[in-house]
């Protein structure tokens, strides 16, 4: 008698297809959780991170850093982490963030100065960018022309789980000046990008990237106050195999939109997609996109200082959608004078200027349902604040963000101008902050906070121990209700009060492993 026993096979093959070729595509993991209470998470193998051109601007400095949290058990040997430029197909596309009207001045693939960061090789050349040597040690590099690329970056094993690589990027002067940061983010086939526009005083580009060896086809489309925006062009746009194009949003239509919403969907492929806003007056930033759509929205971290602040939401289903509006102060939540609800018709942008809504206290916004009647509307949501006046304005943006489920990072903190904001919308929680060793060197430091259910809570996190460099913050969950977070660099120059705000979903390090259901051995008599 011949038994083949196929059960270990089978659960080793159901493994291989999760971890993998697990990349972080930003999709939700509530299905996975849900089809196998007894499922045992397992760390990723394998992640995948787009980061942007971040500038064309002469007088432009890019930092990047790339960190992977250290965690027990690991193999001390297996795996790597590294970025490769991406290829620009078209030399002369317009690009955002200079003084020149965004012209490309065709420097792409030069190679840049390492900033004085060791041997971490610059963007604008063919080799790797930031290669990880260790778990829990950042590495950092900096780009200071206009000729840095796109990145397509991959990692593996044990520099997989937690991956995060984060841009930032200082333009002196010209429409863009300012502080401009993105943590690069995984591809996907669907993004929302609510808080675009296509006014005449705002340069908006959305920067696709393509991390795989096929062309991607991209359908590009824009919702305004009135609905869908009249198409003035072809909105299907071919992405080459692991290339970068920009394109910018008012050359899509002639219509003219203080505040719409973008929807970038995939038709093959996949892709990354982010949005770098330029206002002629007021500075700009990168726009992410923004969670899941979903029926009860976080927008974690309005600055205390904020003068201005504009709520943008859209209903991308087929009902309208009656949000309660709550902001959530150090101790305790109401609602805005003024602005007690929002409703937001079905394929239709709305905003409202919610002004200093903080009134010098840290802050979240939080929406949910109004009412107790009728099936709640998921929505898509995003913020633009403002901080300081007139001409020294300068503008950020935070989208809806997901709840950390395990844990999130920010690659990129200073020894000065970080402040992290944590808001549990719901029951109090209890999270960890951890800040890595430096890229100079150092050792990590942890503190424990709590935070109040229906509060923000707005720290300036932990710093590394003899510590030099920038370094990496990571916010684990430990107890009770969600938690959404985001982080803030502040740097002040010529009185213009520059910031960038960067919101942190769950890193999405781990994966659920449905436990076997049943023996699935084959018995062959001969």
């Amino acid at each position: 008698m011949n038994r083949t026993t196929l059960s270990l096979i089978g659960a080793a093959t159901a493994l291989a297809a999760i971890t993998g070729v697990a990349a972080l595509t930003g999709g939700s993991s509530d299905d996975a959780d849900a089809s196998a209470k007894a499922a045992t998470r397992l760390p990723v193998q394998r992640s995948t991170l787009l980061c942007p051109t971040p500038s064309s601007s002469d007088v432009s400095n890019t930092t990047y850093t790339a960190y992977t949290p250290k965690r027990d058990g690991a193999d001390a040997k297996d795996g790597g982490a590294e970025l490769l430029p991406a290829q620009n197909p078209a030399d002369d596309t317009t690009d955002p963030g200079g003084d020149d009207g965004g012209k490309d001045d065709g420097k792409n693939g030069e190679d840049g100065k390492d900033g004085g960061k060791g041997d971490q090789t610059a963007p604008g050349g063919d080799k790797p960018v930031l290669p990880l040597k260790e778990p829990g040690k950042p590495v950092t590099t900096e780009e200071s022309s206009a000729g840095a690329p796109a990145l397509i970056g991959t990692a593996d094993g044990r520099f997989a789980p937690g991956w995060t690589v984060q841009q930032t990027t200082t333009i002196d002067a010209g429409s863009g000046r300012g502080l401009l940061g993105t943590a690069c983010t995984a591809p996907d086939t669907d993004f929302w990008l609510p808080g675009v526009s296509t006014d005449r005083n705002r340069q908006d580009f959305v920067h696709l990237t393509n991390p795989d060896d096929a062309a991607a086809e991209v359908d590009l489309k824009l919702y305004g106050p009135s609905g869908r925006l009249k198409s003035s062009t072809d909105e299907a746009i071919t992405v080459p195999p692991r290339s970068t194009v920009p394109v910018l949003l008012s050359t899509l239509t002639d219509q003219r939109a203080a505040a719409a919403s973008l929807h970038v969907t995939a038709r093959t492929g996949r892709i990354g997609a982010a949005v770098q806003a330029v206002d002629q007056k007021a500075g700009g930033d990168w726009l992410p996109a923004s969670a899941l759509p979903s029926t009860s929205v976080a927008i974690p971290g309005i600055p205390k200082d904020a003068t201005s602040a504009r709520l943008i939401v859209f209903a991308p289903g087929s009902d309208d959608a009656d949000l309660k509006v709550r902001l959530a102060g150090p101790n305790n939540a109401i609602t805005p004078a003024g602005h007690e609800s929002l409703h937001v018709k079905s394929g239709m942008t709305a905003a409202i200027d919610l002004g200093d809504v903080t009134k010098g206290e840290p802050g979240s916004l939080l929406l949910t349902p109004e009412g107790g009647g009728g099936a709640a509307t998921p929505v898509v949501a995003a913020l633009q604040v403002t901080r300081g006046k007139g001409s020294d304005q300068e503008t950020a943006f935070i989208p809806a963000t997901a709840a950390i489920e395990r844990s999130a990072t920010a690659a990129d903190n200073r020894t000065k101008g970080s402040t992290l904001s944590l808001v549990a919308p719901r029951a109090s929680a209890k999270v960890r902050v951890t800040a890595s060793a430096g890229a100079g060197g150092g050792s990590p430091v942890s503190k424990t906070y709590e935070v109040k259910g229906g509060t923000t809570k707005a720290l300036e996190p932990p710093r590394p121990a003899s510590g030099k460099g920038p370094y990496a913050v990571t916010v684990e969950r430990l107890s009770g209700g969600p938690v959404h977070a985001s982080r803030m660099m502040a740097l002040s120059q010529d009185g213009v009060p520059m910031f960038t705000i960067q919101s942190l979903p769950d890193d999405r390090g781990t994966v659920a492993v449905p436990a076997a259901g049943q023996d699935l051995s084959l018995l062959n008599d001969d």
